[in-house]
């Protein structure tokens, strides 16, 4: 009991970092475009520590977030200008937090565990935040149209399938793939803020880090106690 309050509130907080909210409806694959309202919602509940990440690799805190954790206004950054390497990277960013919600949501749906069923909430907001991105900079969004488990990049469908296989074959594994993940993302997005400039990127970005840091942190501790 205690461990599962320890967990659901890590996780929860890494939810918060980037979404605000965890009762969110599912990740709409064919919806295409970005979800309006995604990363103002994101700006409801920001935790100082996903400012402290925005901050630390260069990001832009003054979009709308207090130090308190509350808005001013607008949540997302002013626009910037990505190059084509950049915009390369958004379109891999959206890949991989699909990878992420649908390898999670098929966990959850097989082992009687929070903490997939809540980090895969997260993920929806994390998916929404980068459409909206990807909306913004007219990147076509390569998740668009794609059914759960089925991905436009052949490496990624490929690491999906080796992850799902390698969570089935028991809860500790699903565990280790889940921080498999999030050491992934965590890799991608500091090497993805490096000589970035565009303030809504590196925002959204810097606070994506941040909850892939505590994902990670909540896999963690349920691997230890496993």
């Amino acid at each position: 009991m205690k461990r599962n309050i320890r967990i659901a509130a890590a996780v929860a907080a890494g939810a918060l970092a980037v979404g605000g909210v965890l009762a969110v409806g599912p990740v709409t694959a064919g919806t295409g475009g970005a979800t309006p309202g995604a990363v103002q919602t994101m700006c409801q509940g920001m935790m100082t520590n996903g400012q402290h990440h925005a901050r630390q690799h260069g990001g832009n805190d003054a979009g709308g977030i207090r130090h308190d954790g509350t808005c001013t206004g607008d949540a997302l950054a002013s626009q910037g200008t990505l190059t084509a390497a950049q915009k390369a990277t958004l379109a891999d960013m959206a890949e991989e937090e699909k990878l992420a919600y649908d390898l999670y949501t098929a966990f959850a749906g097989r082992y009687d565990v929070r903490v997939f069923e809540r980090i895969a909430a997260a993920e929806t907001n994390h998916l929404s935040a980068v459409r909206t991105l990807l909306d913004r900079c007219d990147v076509t969004d390569p998740t668009a149209g794609q059914p759960a488990g089925e991905f436009a990049d052949p490496a990624v469908q490929a690491t999906y399938d080796r992850l799902l296989g390698q969570g089935e074959e028991s809860l500790d594994a699903a565990l280790k793939a889940g921080r498999t993940v999030e050491t992934d993302d965590i890799a991608a997005l500091t090497k993805a803020l490096s000589g970035l400039t565009a303030p809504d990127a590196r925002q959204v970005y810097g606070n994506l880090l941040a909850a892939s840091e505590r994902h990670q942190e909540a896999f963690d501790h349920w691997i230890a106690d496993e």
